[in-house]
């Protein structure tokens, strides 16, 4: 008895060893960064890009490592085992990025929503575990995602490279990955709420505290991202970790509502300032691209920031950098709200155009036939070897010899990856591989024919159109570009902003066409069905009647019966009876009626004659009694 009275602190002290030593090393297992990067563009607009980075040092590939969490999300990583993930990149965007004003983005993204994903190889049926799997993050999105069927999903084989390690010899194995797009996917408060929710602090403090939804999507263009993949625990790649990105950009203008000026401050862009950090993150951090004032002062920053960076780039040129630590400053100031005061309007002017951009549009008159025509320009003094990728709805039947590729009226040759369509059950895949001549602009065109529909399948606004996926360009930049695009070896802004490659992959997307297919007149069947009516009631009456009645032959010359005469004498008495009694009745109420005309006539005169004329009425009454 008394050893196991010892035995018992003993074992509380034991498992609380235990369990304390499990939660340092989760502790030390994960971290978290959240980061903000603000960028002035030329034409007034300004970019803000929030990135949250969730680091969890365990092996994609062992699902027993997801089942205990700490500051990745649950609800997330319960998906990714089930259905055997191994990469997912997922974006929900309104607008248009505008690369000719605005350069690159940090995170590009088409208008609508966008998935793909790599699957791990010991998936069987990609095909059955994808449709599962747009169903689950369509419910934890609140997205339509579950309408990404066969009809809108390809296999991509160049264009959608792994973005982190994988085994040898998987990343040329495109059975295993599945992309589909949503152009006409609105994005709203329903698919910020879940995002937000994945963060480790929610949205209670830190950055996270300035998503109020009427703020961000009373913007020009705002885009929310979550990207998943395994990358290396460190430099000599001999642990796996995996990696949780989620992204949100904003771009505004604010100087239609200062003067002209490029006046802004978190406080009053986002409707408060920053009181918190939080306090599950490894770092805190805004980065204010102050690369404009380096010639000319031309905004000044408040407060004063933590520390400058300077950063000399592959290409000679240095971006400069204002860091803002949010623990330090909160710490000391307890509010924390950076602004920016320009000295002068802003000047419209051409901007300075990005290395590479893209302008697609759509060819063709009438609604029988019609084309794709995508324009590519390149601004570099050298070639540029570049992947492009079309996706094109079932319903655009597409014409393959049609396709050219030129450069100012010649053939460029090219390699080509094309799968046809198949009505109602497979959109049209092309991918193309090129080179781009230098300061020149390339054009590639197909034609296509519109397929007829069934009534069935057009949408409530038939008459608005159909809308095309947009199309992805990529390629390797040789260069760098003014704005920040992080290579694929980092993981948080700060190391991208500090890393040194000389090379930076670019992936940029082009517009989102619409389309007009022959649409037929919905509104005949409603016509129909009134005119139906009304001849309806108005023949029913005429209708119903002769259905109805019964119709008996009546001959006026012949001889009335016994019977039929003596009936018709009877109404005639009753109803002479009837009319002398009614004269009567009717000679007795004049009578009263002469009574009592008089009777109110002498009352009357006894009411205005109160002196002298009520004798004479006495004996008017008495001669006439």
């Amino acid at each position: 008895m008394a050893d196991e009275v010892c035995g018992f602190p003993v074992l509380f002290v034991t498992v609380w060893v235990l369990c304390f030593s499990l939660l340092t090393s989760a502790v030390k297992n994960d971290e978290f960064h959240e980061e903000l990067y603000v960028k002035p563009l030329q034409n007034g607009h300004v970019y803000y890009h929030f990135q949250f980075t969730t680091k969890w040092n365990v092996s994609v590939h062992s699902t027993s490592n997801f089942q205990h969490f700490r500051l990745f999300p649950k609800a997330l990583g319960e998906v990714l085992t089930t259905y055997h993930v191994q990469e997912i990149h997922l974006t929900q965007t309104q607008g248009k990025w505008r690369h000719q004003a605005w350069g690159y983005p940090v995170e590009d993204a088409p208008p609508g929503a966008q998935l793909w994903v790599w699957f791990k190889p010991t998936v069987k049926d990609v095909d059955k575990t994808w449709a599962d799997l747009v169903n689950a993050v369509s419910g934890l999105f609140c997205s339509s995602l579950n309408f990404l069927d066969a009809k809108a999903t390809v296999t991509p084989r160049w264009s959608f490279r792994p973005r982190g390690v994988t085994p040898k010899g998987y990343a040329t194995n495109s059975p295993f990955i599945r992309y589909g797009a949503l152009p006409r996917e609105i994005v709203c408060t329903e698919n910020l709420t879940p995002w937000k929710k994945l963060l480790p602090c929610d949205s209670k403090v830190g950055l996270a505290t300035l998503f109020k939804a009427e703020r961000l999507h009373d913007s020009d263009f705002h885009s929310l991202g979550l990207h998943f993949r395994p990358i290396c625990a460190d430099s000599s790649c001999k642990v796996e970790a995996v990696e949780l990105t989620q992204t949100l950009s904003l771009v505004l203008d604010p100087s239609l509502g200062n003067n002209g000026y490029q006046n802004w401050s978190i406080r009053k862009v986002f409707g408060q300032s920053l009181t918190s950090q939080c306090p599950l993150a490894s770092s805190s951090k805004i980065f204010v691209d102050t690369t404009a004032n380096r010639d000319q002062v031309k905004f000044s920053l408040s407060p004063t920031p933590s520390e400058q960076l300077e950063v000399r780039r592959s290409s000679g040129r240095i971006q400069q950098l204002a860091v803002y630590n949010i623990g330090e400053l909160i710490a000391t100031r307890k509010v924390l709200s950076v602004s920016a005061q320009s000295n002068d309007r802003v000047e419209y002017g051409v901007a300075v155009s990005p290395p590479v951009y893209a302008h697609r549009y759509i060819t063709g008159y009438g609604l029988e036939n019609g084309g794709v025509s995508c324009l590519i320009f390149n601004t570099l003094d050298k070639p540029l070897h570049v992947l492009y990728m079309e996706m094109l709805p079932w319903f655009t039947r597409v014409f393959y010899k049609s396709l050219t590729v030129e450069t100012g009226g010649k053939a460029v040759p090219y390699k080509t990856f094309y799968v046809p369509g198949r009505d109602r059950e497979r959109s049209y895949h092309l991918e193309l591989s090129f080179v781009l001549a230098p300061n020149a602009v390339t054009k590639v065109s197909l034609q296509f024919e519109r397929a007829f529909l069934k009534w069935t399948e057009y949408p409530p606004d038939a008459n608005h159109g159909f809308y095309i996926n947009s199309a992805v360009i990529s390629f390797q930049l040789p260069t760098d570009s003014a704005t920040l695009i992080p290579p694929l070896n980092t993981s948080t802004l700060q190391q991208a902003i500090v890393d040194g490659s000389q090379e930076n992959f670019v992936r940029l997307y082009t517009e989102a066409l619409l389309v007009s297919l022959p649409t037929p007149d919905f509104s005949m069947p409603y016509n129909v069905i009134c005119l139906a009516c009304t001849v309806i009631a108005i023949a029913f009456g005429s209708i119903h009647n002769l259905t109805t009645r019964s119709f008996v032959l009546f001959n006026p010359a012949e001889k009335k019966g016994l019977m039929t005469r003596l009936k018709g004498l009877l109404k005639r008495r009753k109803k002479g009876d009837s009319e002398a009694e009614s004269d009567s009745k009717n000679e007795g109420g004049k009578e009263n009626e002469r009574a009592g005309g008089v009777e109110n006539i002498t009352d009357k005169q006894n009411e205005g004659d109160k002196d002298g004329d009520r004798p004479t009425l006495r004996k008017t009454k008495k001669a006439e009694t």
